[in-house]
């Protein structure tokens, strides 16, 4: 049966809308500016941000319950709510994680991306509406459900300081922050630093004993006077007024003055019991500025904004507001700042699109000459722009609106010489038919676009078709990444449209017959009108102010006497000499190979080098990252002080790593002027947990500082990297603390790099199982672990008040009582609230400082009381019902899919090696399992990023299995053969072959989920020029050339788009992969290109780059000489073998790739045992 396709095809004869096309020309045009427009309306603006807004299903339940311990929380309110979210149907749950800790307990729940986080925080609501009738009657605070959101990180922090109070800092930051959140694009302005104004109620116990008063006396006396009471609408003649009563006090010293009754008939002044001040309650967090104390705002922006303009707007209230609502002597700095990270990133991607475009469109001149190259190299900006047509399709694919994040840049960059492909295909093919006039353009057109539309139909499919899987990539991970499928998918679709509805039209108004001697003399170029019309705009330009664009005008027409006088000739030469010198080459070297044994001969020595390059590969040894990680634009010091540390205490060892710290940077003089150190910015309490952390709770045991370095572009040839080790070997050995230094990840949130999970039910088993491995591995150290810890403290330090209940209901009074007494002396309990204009501020009672820090004075506390059996007033000394002890209890307990775990957590010292480290990590894990007597009911397991690591290793394997399939699928119906799609298949695995050589030459880390992404797109591309090759092969077969023939008249024939679109692709991709950067702007408004090399960019995007170019280098040369080697080996094994084996599906064993010619080997065994010939199907009594 012939090909369906191509009966479709040559039915046909041209393809119609081609046809179409070309005779509607006007049209055309008109809907190409149209289009222009549009995509060059929609870059402008769509959000432009650093990385995408990743929308995952995690949500997060908070409840307080004072007064219990993490045990108690665990049992009361964590069990309860997890047992219901357990429960949940309709909505798949990938884990529930909770931390159960003093009064306070936290449950994680994360779905399924495939679940909508509007959804997702519904569901739990849910469960935890019905956990209610389980939960404590008297909780201090109901669970409140949150979605969590990574477009909730700060994206910059405002920062104010000078010689002001703290309560005078803060007002001027109150300011700013109305200003801030007034903005559209900021969801909020948190204030971090800032004093809180306090009323304190401090009571000395001797007289409040003295006066038989207690603290519900003292509160109630407070709460009940300090308030306005509505009365209602008195009539008074005609009108109606309101009737209020006014008893709000506001200030300390009314305060002071009130009249309490005692129960002996008397009355006391709160001044004669109480100290009344009016001050600011005490610290909870801390924030610095190089060293000096400020009032920080962080500013977060609401999801789906635009980042840069976000940031300018907040800039320029900031300016504003200087010198006119904020004094001049009030310093406003601004750190932090996200979008110069983000302007950098987007400028350097689109710089290197331009820089690709210009290399792409050089290397189509030499080939196709300077008409025809520019107009299939327009194909690149309009198959963007037709692109952005779709985005109402992609947004529904990602989940959310597509902003124009660096990942969208990089599809748009990646597609950039994939782009080209379909256009050069087409454009060269009606240069061809053309034959410089000898058929007229509009027919040459047509036949040239019918005759390719198929197999450019069946590559472009075949290119897709890799991309395809990588939409269900699931986890954070594939949110992340799914922009990349997602654009490259639509901009390849937009691609062909562009290739066989717009191209063809320029080519039918623009190709004219090329040579030496059809063209005009070179000083014709002086008698254009646009020559001078540029110049004349160029002068304009500067003159009115815009020299860049002056200068761009300037440089067309001497581009045009550039191309006159010198390239036409370079091109010409070309073209009549070394290009038919390469096909001559070529066309001797397939004689010569297609002969004999010699293509099989050629196919072993290609899998002899895949197995040399495998091993090569392994013995040089590379890293094998996660995510790849290059010069650190932060650096971060993580300070974890036991659970229960003050702030104070917390603040003073942070403020030595301080020292530390700057004596390790200070080569790089932080906070001069021309530093490579932007900021340096210390936090303690809030903002100091990890920013990727769930839980970001106020913990005061907590602090961190941010090293933020500036842009890579003010410093492209000085490292940070050496700076991390500094860092890291200077805040070492801090005695009770825990100290980590990280940098700023180079993706999307992981989990830790080293994290072994120790589980069971029973927390005392795994607690010791946990303590005695990390004593393992303690003594048994694997190098590059940084710093391994528990992630809970187990000896937490704790005073036990006991109460001999026995003794305290013969007193008459109760355990609530008594707790009750002790926490309002020591933590304070907020009695009223005093107002003062907009603001209200806390009215707080509790002892004074020196009494309710003293254990002995709380224990001996008495309890006042009325007691019912006799009316009197009764008071009861804590210490004749209860005793105290010092003790110690864990500091949380935590829980992951309903089991209790404890989990050591590291950091590395080299991102590059979490994959050895965890390898080797594995291995002691072993050992210790092996020597050790493990309860029943705990176990171990590595997870972290390894197992993140092993998902998505896992997923992209199947994906690339998929993809295969997929494109067996097209290829057997653009060939309607099963033995022709192998061929192009084993093109896919030898194409590997220039990955692993390419990786073992230069050495380069092979961050793993780039280079697998890498490979599953250098699948689609290689096979694109494969069909060309065996497509045009079958045509001149059917022509009636012999086999060897056709396929050496193929393979020169198609040598030239094999070759361009092989380097258009390579060269699209080159600048990103080393890092090339010129910044265009400054080149033509300052003539400084500002070239530098690296950049943010190739740190991400490099590994992907090379992945491809290595792929595609070893490819070029595989699809010249492999393919039409593999096609005579196909021919001259599909009759005898089909015969042999008695059916021509013997092809489908092709999918075992090279171990299929086993088969054909035991079929020319069997012709050799038995001296018969396999040709005439004598073998068939061995069916």
């Amino acid at each position: 049966m012939s090909n369906p396709l191509k009966f479709v095809a040559d039915k046909v004869k041209e393809f119609k809308p081609t046809s179409w096309s070309v005779d509607n020309r006007t049209a055309i045009y008109i809907i190409t500016m149209i289009i222009t427009a549009f995509g060059l309306y929609t870059f402008n603006t769509l959000p432009k941000e650093q990385f995408p807004d990743i929308v995952v299903p995690t949500i997060s339940v908070t409840t307080v319950y004072v007064g219990n311990s993490p045990k108690d929380i665990e049992n009361l309110v964590t069990r309860p709510i997890e047992k219901q979210i357990k429960g949940i149907s309709g909505a798949k749950v990938n884990k529930v994680s909770s931390i159960s800790q003093t009064d306070f307990s936290l449950i994680i729940v994360e779905f399924d991306t495939d679940i909508t986080p509007e959804i997702a925080k519904q569901k739990v609501k849910d469960a935890v509406d019905k956990a209610k009738t389980d939960l404590p009657a008297d909780l201090t605070q109901l669970p409140n459900v949150q979605e969590f959101a990574f477009s909730d990180m700060p994206i910059m922090y405002v920062n104010l300081s000078g010689d002001y109070d703290g309560i005078k800092l803060k007002e001027y930051a109150e300011k700013l922050q109305d200003r801030f959140e007034s903005l559209s694009e900021v969801t909020r302005a948190e204030i971090v630093g800032a004093p809180e104004r306090e009323i304190q109620i401090n009571v000395d116990p001797l007289k409040m004993e003295r006066a038989m008063l207690s603290f519900d006396d003292i509160a109630n006396a407070v709460a009940y006077e300090n308030m306005d009471i509505s009365g209602g609408l008195i009539e008074v003649g005609e009108m109606n007024r309101s009737l209020r009563l006014k008893g709000q006090m506001h200030n300390a010293l009314a305060i002071s003055q009130l009249i309490i009754k005692t129960p002996n008939a008397g009355a006391v002044r709160l001044s004669d019991i109480a100290t009344v001040i009016d001050t600011v309650k005490q610290k909870e967090s801390y924030a610095r500025l190089d060293g000096k104390n400020v009032i920080t705002l962080n500013i977060v922006k609401r999801a789906g904004e635009n980042l840069i303009e976000c940031a300018a707007k907040v800039k320029t209230i900031v300016d504003e507001m200087k010198g006119h609502e904020l004094p001049n002597d009030l310093n406003v700095v601004i750190t932090g700042d996200q979008s110069k990270q983000a302007a950098t990133s987007f400028h350097e991607l689109v710089n290197t699109i331009v820089i690709g475009f210009i290399l792409v469109l050089l290397i189509l001149m030499f080939f196709m000459g300077v008409v025809n190259a520019f107009f299939v190299a327009l194909s690149v900006p309009l198959s963007v722009f037709v692109a952005f047509l779709f985005l109402p399709a992609a947004d529904f694919i990602v989940g959310t609106d597509v902003t124009l994040n660096f990942i969208v840049l990089f599809a748009l960059l990646f597609g950039l010489g994939i782009i080209v492909d379909d256009a050069i295909v087409v454009i060269e093919n009606t240069h061809r038919i053309y034959d410089n006039g000898k058929v007229p353009i509009a027919k040459a057109a047509k036949a040239a676009a019918g005759e390719v539309f198929i197999p450019v139909l069946a590559g472009t499919a075949t290119t897709i078709a890799p991309f395809f899987p990588l939409l269900f990539w699931k986890g954070i991970i594939g949110k992340f990444m799914i922009y990349l499928p997602t654009m490259l998918i639509f901009t390849l679709f937009a691609s062909l449209i562009v290739a066989f509805i717009i191209n063809p039209v320029f080519a039918v108004s623009s190709m004219k017959p090329e040579g030496r001697q059809y063209e005009p003399p070179k000083n014709e170029i002086f008698k254009k009108w646009w020559f001078y019309a540029f110049f004349v705009l160029g002068i304009f330009s500067h003159l009115f102010g815009s020299p860049g664009f002056g200068n761009f005008l300037i440089l067309l027409p001497l581009l045009g006497i550039v191309n006159a006088y010198i390239l036409q000739d370079i091109i010409y030469y070309f073209q009549e000499k070394i290009l038919p010198r390469l096909m001559y080459i070529y066309e001797k070297l397939l004689h010569w190979l297609l002969k004999g044994w010699r293509p099989m001969y050629m196919f072993i020595a290609v899998f002899i080098l895949f197995f040399i390059s495998l091993f090569a590969l392994i013995a040089r040894k590379p890293d094998f990252p996660f995510f790849p990680s290059g010069q650190p634009n932060f650096i971060y010091v993580y300070l974890k002080m036991p659970v229960g540390t003050k702030a104070e205490e917390t603040d003073r060892v942070l403020r030595q790593l301080e020292t530390k710290v700057y004596k390790s940077l200070e080569s790089l003089k932080p906070g001069e002027k021309g530093s490579i150190v932007e900021s340096v910015i210390s936090n303690v309490a809030l903002n100091a947990n990890n920013p990727m952390d769930n839980n970001r709770s106020v913990q005061s045991n907590l602090g961190r500082i941010q090293v933020s370095f500036v842009e890579f572009a003010k410093r492209p040839y000085q490292p940070t990297l050496p700076y991390l080790d500094t860092v890291r070997m200077a805040v070492k050995d801090i005695p009770g603390a825990q100290v980590t230094v990280e940098q700023e990840g180079g993706g999307p949130p992981t989990d830790p790099p080293v994290n072994i999970e120790v589980y069971g039910d029973d927390f005392d088993a795994n607690a010791k199982v946990a303590t005695d491995l990390y004593n393992y591995l303690d003594t048994n150290r694997v190098e590059g672990i940084e710093n391994l810890a528990m992630d809970t403290d187990l000896n937490n330090p704790e005073v036990s008040i006991v109460v001999d209940k026995e003794r305290a209901a013969i007193e008459g009074v109760s355990s609530a009582q008594v707790g009750s007494a002790i926490r309002t002396a020591l933590f304070g309990r907020e009695v009223s609230k005093l107002k003062s204009g907009e603001d209200e501020f806390k009215i707080q009672l509790r002892y004074d400082q020196v009494k309710r820090n003293d254990i002995q004075n709380l224990i001996n506390m008495r309890v006042t009381f009325r007691d019912f059996n006799t009316g009197r007033i009764k008071q009861v000394p804590i210490s004749a019902v209860a005793k105290f002890e010092f003790t110690s209890s864990t500091g949380g307990i935590k829980r992951k899919n309903n089991k209790r775990t404890i989990q050591l957590q590291s950091n590395v010292t080299d991102l590059t090696a979490v994959a050895s480290i965890n390898q080797e990590l594995s291995e002691k894990i072993r050992d210790f399992q092996n020597t050790y007597t493990m309860p029943d009911g705990v176990f171990i397991r590595q997870t972290g990023e390894s197992e993140q690591q092993q998902e998505t290793n896992s997923f992209l394997g199947k994906a690339f299995i998929i993809s295969l399939g997929m494109i067996f699928l097209i290829l057997v119906l653009q060939f309607n053969s099963v033995s022709k799609p192998f061929i192009v298949l084993t093109e896919i695995f030898f194409s590997v072959i220039g990955v692993f050589v390419g990786f073992a030459i230069t050495g380069m880390t092979m961050p793993t989920i780039m280079v697998l992404v890498g490979v599953i797109g250098l699948a689609g591309i290689v096979i694109k020029n494969g069909i060309l090759l065996l497509e045009f092969t079958d045509e001149l077969r059917s022509r009636g050339l012999k086999t060897r023939e056709a396929a050496i008249q193929a393979g020169k024939i198609r040598i030239i788009p094999v070759m361009l679109t092989a380097i258009a692709t390579i060269l699209g991709l080159f600048p990103l992969a080393i890092g090339f950067n010129i910044d265009f702007g400054s080149l033509f408004t300052h003539l400084d290109p500002k070239i530098f090399i690296g950049g943010d960019s190739v740190v991400f995007w490099g590994p992907l780059a090379w992945t491809i170019i290595f792929g595609l280098i070893f490819s070029f040369f595989l699809t010249l000489l492999m393919i039409p080697s593999m096609y005579i080996i196909s021919e001259r094994l599909r009759r005898p073998m089909v015969k042999f084996y008695g059916t021509k599906f013997i092809a489908l064993l092709g999918f075992l790739g090279p171990l299929f010619f086993i088969f054909a080997g035991i079929m020319y065994l069997v012709r050799w045992v038995s001296g018969r010939k396999v040709w005439n199907g004598t073998y068939r009594s061995w069916v």
